[in-house]
């Protein structure tokens, strides 16, 4: 799976990568959505690329970003008691079971597809320029660095 954070604001972006960002459901900032890795997902966040931080994401970092940031709509934050009424027993079975792709955010219409998540400890190295020596671009499996430091 792929985990892909929005770096750069609003101001002064083109309508179709506005567009791309609001259908990879990366409205804001600071915004992280997890997706499967297929080319069609692959080729939108090209597209988007002066704007996100994208890379491998593993099981752990999943786990810790549905506990500590997971909502359900209408419900609030994602916990032990209220996952079941997704329809599992716990986190880390939800985790799982999208991490392997059993299940796909798309077949779980009440959980949020976008995590919000806080400014990076310590900042950004720098928004206009690409990974290693700034913070947007393909970071590998860097991410998970770059996402525990905003969790």
């Amino acid at each position: 799976m792929i985990a892909v954070v929005r770096i750069r604001g609003t101001v002064n972006v083109r309508k179709d990568f506005a567009e791309t960002l609001k259908r990879l459901n990366l409205r804001k900032p600071n915004h992280c959505v997890v997706l499967p890795d297929a080319e069609p997902y692959i080729s939108m966040i090209n597209k988007v690329r002066p704007y996100v931080a994208y890379g491998v994401i593993n099981l752990e970092t999943l786990k810790e970003l549905l506990k500590k940031k997971g909502e359900i709509e209408g419900v609030g934050k994602l916990n032990e008691d209220n996952v079941k009424l997704l329809g599992f027993n716990s986190i880390e079975e939800l985790a799982e079971a999208l991490y392997k792709g059993r299940v796909s955010f798309k077949d779980i219409p009440r959980l949020k597809k976008a995590f919000r998540l806080n400014p990076p400890s310590k900042g950004y190295r720098s928004i206009k320029k690409p990974y290693p020596e700034g913070s947007f671009g393909d970071w590998g499996s860097n991410i998970v660095s770059l996402i525990k430091r905003m969790l």
